[in-house]
């Protein structure tokens, strides 16, 4: 066996928690919540990544040989490196530095109200600020030969976009310091018919590493000469199919991560702590 004292330092410098005591043991996956409206049924509990590590912690309780201290470090390595690409993307929400609307943007102290939390409606304006850059990286990244066009979507010149509405669904009261991604993704594949966007938006938290906000936004395509709605040029539309496929694949690779992810998680379970014999280990009071 490892010794657990450095095993719990090791553990928690990586963020993870170790219970003091046995707790009940969990008979169920951690990784399905009950959806919102209009998500998807595989959505992943919003506290899954947490959980997760809090998992590992109660293993490392009961003791660990080197191989499942291996097995350990080597799970926690891939949720402290791709935990934006796992609670994101297997919504459907492209994670890249590329299509991200804001990528750790750094929240300032200004921005919060009196109680301490960062004011309702900075919410509102960085999820506006993301939709219009996650619009102007098609023009930086994605499509550049188009540039041009792209970028007066964000304008009145000609074909834009106009914001009919917006909800927001405040998870928790993100405080400062803190850093954010927002994240867009079309809710359904436009066709050559569409005269608006729908969008999910999701604002992920870093300190927390969990969305502190979701928001729900539907924007009108608008020919500001003509006065009057439109559909999307041939080469946007183009575009937003592709992404709205990428989104799919997104979701569908990240959902078969964290279903293996689980299973490594439940095999460390099984090894240690649920089994007839387990015997939890404090350590040596010294």
């Amino acid at each position: 066996m490892i010794p657990q004292r450095a095993l719990r330092r090791a553990f928690q410098a990586v963020g993870v928690s170790i219970p003091v005591r046995r707790l009940t043991p969990p008979r169920q996956s951690y990784s399905v919540r009950a959806p919102a409206h209009g998500e998807s049924k595989t959505a992943v509990s919003p506290r899954w990544l947490s959980d997760t590590k809090t998992r590992i912690g109660k293993c490392i309780t009961f003791g660990m040989s080197a191989p499942q201290v291996d097995e350990a470090g080597q799970i926690l390595r891939t949720l402290g490196r791709e935990w934006r690409e796992l609670v994101a993307g297997s919504e459907g929400f492209l994670t890249d530095e590329t299509r991200a609307g804001l990528h750790r943007h750094q929240i300032v102290w200004g921005e919060q109200d009196s109680m301490g939390h960062v004011n309702n409606v900075m919410y509102v304006r960085y999820a506006e600020s993301g939709r219009c850059n996650w619009i102007l990286n098609y023009s930086d990244h994605v499509d550049p030969a188009h540039k041009r066009a792209w970028r007066e979507l964000v304008t009145s010149r000609g074909i834009g976009l106009i914001l009919k509405s917006i909800t927001v669904d405040y998870k928790f009261p993100m405080t400062w310091p803190d850093r954010i991604s927002v994240y867009h993704k079309l809710r359904a594949r436009p066709d050559e018919t569409s005269e608006s966007l729908v969008l999910d938006v999701l604002i992920m938290s870093e300190r927390r590493q969990r969305p502190a906000a979701r928001c729900f936004e539907d924007v009108v395509v608008y020919d500001y000469r003509a006065g009057k709605k439109s559909t999307l040029e041939p080469f946007m539309l183009e575009q937003l199919k592709k992404t709205f496929d990428l989104q799919e694949a997104a979701k569908k690779e990240n959902l078969a991560k964290i279903q293996d992810l689980e299973q490594r998680v439940r095999r460390l379970e099984t090894q240690t702590w649920d089994r007839p014999d387990a015997k939890e280990d404090f350590g040596s009071a010294v």
